[in-house]
């Protein structure tokens, strides 16, 4: 993640905060040697998030007053979210970064991963799964053959909201950030990016039907005789 970069833009006005904290300088100041880096949100990233909602000087002074608080953002203009179980969204997250583009922020909360992806991803993530066949809760036609391998995803996009994780601190069973937003600009993976990770999480979970056998196979109309039987 880069370092960290002095905020800028409108959101900052650089007087002092009337609740008496600067949360761009306690993002800026604190001690980052005890702390996983890319878990930690920098002041741009702060101001991206807050861009996120209606009013986002209201959103930055509330974060003023209660940094170590979580916050609820809504969906669909700066950001999608893609919510999957945890231990599928980190092997998601070993795909993207050990063979694709990487991810952007990425928090969890209540036992599920919280992937930031593309405006647009919630509507059309399930559309693309379906089209490969890789449905998330259906059991009829030919998506059931996927069924097991890949487990139900909730997309948030156009009218959901979602919690995240506080700024400053965050942990035990409350969000956190896995990969903290760090610019006011982060990349932001598209449902093309994310249906290549659940796809091949999805077959690398999947019980192998293409293994050599030994035996020809089965002649459906042959005779089957009880050989347990004879003398």
């Amino acid at each position: 993640m880069s370092a960290w970069l002095k905020d800028e833009t409108t959101l900052h006005t650089g007087a002092t905060p009337r609740h008496g904290v600067d949360i761009f300088a306690l993002l800026r100041d604190r001690d980052r040697a005890a702390d996983d880096r890319a878990a930690q949100v920098t002041a741009s990233g702060a101001a991206w998030l807050a861009g996120a909602s209606a009013h986002p000087r209201s959103t930055l002074s509330q974060w003023e007053a209660r940094p170590g608080s979580p916050g609820v953002l809504p969906c669909g203009s700066a950001f999608d979210v893609v919510n999957v179980p945890a231990l599928f969204g980190r092997r998601m997250l070993e795909q993207l970064w050990a063979e694709g583009p990487g991810s952007g922020p990425v928090a969890t909360h209540r036992g599920r991963m919280l992937l930031f992806a593309a405006p647009g991803t919630a509507q059309r993530l399930p559309s693309l799964l379906a089209w490969e066949e890789w449905g998330t809760g259906s059991t009829s036609g030919s998506s059931s053959r996927h069924q097991g391998s890949m487990p139900p995803l909730l997309c948030h996009g156009t009218g959901d909201a979602v919690t995240v994780p506080p700024l400053v601190g965050g942990s035990g069973a409350g969000p956190r950030w896995l990969v903290a937003p760090d610019t006011r600009n982060p990349w932001l993976p598209g449902p093309d990016v994310l249906l290549w990770a659940c796809v091949r999480v999805g077959r690398s979970a999947a019980p192998s039907t293409t293994g050599n056998s030994i035996f020809p196979p089965a002649d459906p109309g042959a005779n089957v005789y009880d050989v347990t039987r004879r003398r």
